[in-house]
């Protein structure tokens, strides 16, 4: 019943499932078999009502896949709860049980944040005070044993935060080293991705090199034999595209070998920059800058310019899907350190399966995002910058390039 439920408390709810079996047969013992006068009816009250909150428990998380802090809090705090009566039925802390409460503390060092453990904490060692003061006085003084319980609630005090401190100190770096990996082998993973991407496009411009020349050939024959010609005078622009981007392909392979791809580049020269490519390419679209670019440096390299210019590759595409001619560009400056550029176009947007997985891996999409959006956030994040995307409210997509600025000693 519990297979689906999150694993933490499917643990802390089988085990209060053995307890309660345990504590069903011990006070069952203590009365029939030692002959022990205790509370026998109160004490099974109890236990019958722990095991309708536990019924009611594991009914309502069956189903739970990643239960809630506060959830994990509550089903703690019922435990304290519980245990402290049946303490405070048989014998209180004079119960040689009582460092139970212990239990309690060391789960929630494990499954809990810093509050919620401190919590827990000092309610476990509340509980064991109040069971301490409610003892009987002749309990105290019989043979001067209040100096003995006074001693055993310090030693409870201290284990209670000893436990909270050290346990969840080592729980949390754990869990920093878990994130810390799970980031490595996510990043591992993305990089050998781009490396088979880069291989393969390296391989296919190879293999259209040669093509191109040929074509390139034939339209200098046709050109010579029909002049006049406007078919094919209009095979020119294509053509030469086609040659400068495998030129710049070439220059930007020698680049990326060599290393010579950290430049400085002011934010207006890459506004400029990036205005003539989409006037160029997409003179359909009305680009729309809602500020001017602030007077900043980037740290650039030779892919960061193609990498924004998927991004607005991506945005005309979601705007012509659409029948849409808009684009508003913009800046902004969220610190003194960075500086962010703002691409907003008037589409359908991101659908939730997008906006979990774009940028981190290859995914299809009719829109063509994916390869083009995971290439551009590696670049970003080797730059020390980030990639945000999201709807805006308004309707439409938004992508957010987040960048560092270079200051002063960083020039130097």
């Amino acid at each position: 019943m519990l297979i689906k439920t999150d694993p933490a408390i499917s643990r802390l709810l089988m085990l209060r499932s053995g307890a309660i079996v345990v504590q069903l047969i011990a006070v069952l013992s203590v009365y029939f078999l030692l002959d022990h006068q205790i509370a026998l009816m109160p004490l099974l009250g109890v236990i019958a009502v722990e095991a309708v909150f536990q019924l009611a428990s594991v009914f309502a998380y069956r189903q739970v896949n990643q239960a809630k802090p506060a959830g994990m809090l509550m089903q703690l705090t019922a435990d304290v709860l519980f245990l402290t009566i049946l303490l405070s039925l048989s014998g209180g802390a004079t119960n040689a049980f009582v460092s139970l409460l212990l239990l309690p503390i060391m789960i929630a060092a494990i499954t809990l944040g810093a509050r919620g453990l401190a919590y827990i904490a000092v309610l476990a060692i509340a509980a064991y005070s109040l069971l301490l003061i409610k003892m009987p006085e002749h309990s105290m003084h019989q043979i001067n044993m209040s100096g003995h319980f006074i001693s055993m609630w310090v030693n409870f005090v201290l284990s209670a935060c000893v436990i909270a401190l050290v346990i969840g100190a080592m729980n949390r770096a754990l869990q920093q080293r878990e994130r810390t990996i799970s980031k490595v082998r996510e990043k591992q993973l993305r990089s050998e991705q781009l490396v088979i991407l880069d291989g393969a496009a390296a391989q296919i411009t190879h293999q259209l090199a040669t093509p191109i020349a040929n074509l390139q050939l034939l339209f200098e024959e046709l050109l010579e034999e029909h002049p006049n010609n406007d078919v094919i005078q209009q095979m020119r622009i294509p053509l030469s595209q086609c040659r400068t981007q495998l030129d710049d392909f070439r220059m930007l392979s020698v680049q990326l070998r060599n290393k010579q791809t950290q430049v400085p580049i002011e934010s207006k020269q890459l506004q400029v920059k990036l205005n003539d490519t989409l006037l160029l390419h997409y003179p359909d679209q009305q680009i729309i800058w809602l500020n001017e670019a602030p007077e900043a440096t980037l740290q650039s390299d030779a892919m960061l310019f193609p990498a924004i210019l998927n991004l607005l590759q991506n945005a005309v595409i979601a705007n012509q899907k659409h029948a849409q001619m808009q684009l508003e560009l913009s800046w902004q400056q969220p610190d003194v350190q960075s500086i962010a550029f703002v691409v907003r176009d008037f589409g359908a947007g991101f659908s939730p399966s997008q906006l979990a997985e774009l940028g981190g891996q290859l995914m299809p999409s009719e829109q063509g995002m994916g390869i083009a959006v995971m290439l551009s956030n590696a670049t970003f994040e080797r730059l020390n910058g980030s990639l945000t995307v999201y709807n805006h409210p308004e309707g439409g997509a938004v992508a957010k390039v987040t960048l560092p600025l270079l200051t002063a000693e960083t020039k130097a």
